[in-house]
Parts: structure tokens; sequence; C-alpha cells
């Protein structure tokens, strides 16, 4: 059995923070959370996550500069925004920094748990790619240098 999903749940709203941790771990995911960016990014920058709920208001940055931080950390981790104050312009925002999905509060919680599985299953598939990949690469490269060697 694979070991669990790891999510970093970013907020200021410490009751959000708990309610989002609770679920979370109830539906067998690892859960760290943050109040600000400034934590998130140091969180990211320790530990490895495989996924971040990032709030689009945090007391010290923008959620969507947060992203571009936390890719930089982290490029493989995804990225979902979750929003009270909803606007055409932090989606699009959101969308060009990378996020991986935007979700608005109050949200269902099955709504926002199908959205993580999916965000981890196709993680999960792009990962299974890039280890493939490698694998060809090492296998291409050996049956060169064994060819070079015969010579």
């Amino acid at each position: 059995m694979s070991e669990p999903a790891r999510i970093l749940v970013i907020d200021d709203d410490e009751n959000v923070r708990k309610i989002l941790e609770m679920t979370l771990k109830a539906n067998g995911y690892t859960v760290d959370t943050a109040r600000d960016g400034k934590e998130a990014i140091e969180k990211s920058n320790r530990n490895f996550y495989n996924l971040a709920l990032v709030d689009i208001r945090l007391p010290d940055m923008e959620g969507t500069a947060l992203l571009t931080a936390m890719r930089e950390t982290t490029p493989r981790m995804v990225k979902i925004v979750v929003t009270g104050y909803p606007s055409l312009d932090n989606a699009i925002e959101a969308v060009n920094k990378n996020a991986d999905g935007y979700i608005v509060k109050p949200f269902k919680t099955e709504q926002l748990l199908s959205m993580i599985e999916e965000r981890l299953r196709k993680q999960r598939e792009a990962r299974r790619y890039s280890e493939q990949k490698v694998a060809e690469y090492i296998e291409t490269r050996a049956r060169e240098q064994e060819s070079k060697d015969k010579q």
C-alpha cells in the first residue's frame, strides 16, 4: 500500500485550517498547516508535500504570490486556490501562476475531496510517466555504452 499523500493547508483562519485538517486526516491524508505565506514557504522548503490548499488572501501576501514562491521550491506540488473572495481577476491570475485548481468557499466537502483526488491521481500518473522515461533513457545510454565498449 502506498504512503498517504501529504497536504499543506495554508489559511489565516484558524477554524478553516482545523476543519480542513480534520476532514483531510479523516480521509487518509497526512496534513500540515500554515497560517501565512512565510510559514508556508518555510514548511515547503523543509518538507515534501504532494498538494497545497492555498487561501487567496493571507495576512502577509496574496495567495497568488505564494503560488509562485512555492512553485520555485517544489515544482511538482499540486496547488489548489481556495477563496472566499472569488473574482475573475484572481481566478485568471491563479491560472497564470500555475494553480492546478480553484475552489470557492463555502464549498461542499465532497467537491473539495473529489478535486484533491483527481489532481493527486494526475500527479501519480505524471510521476510514473517520468520514471518510465528516465528508465528508458538509462537503458538506451547503457546500450550505447555497451556498443562503444565492443568497438
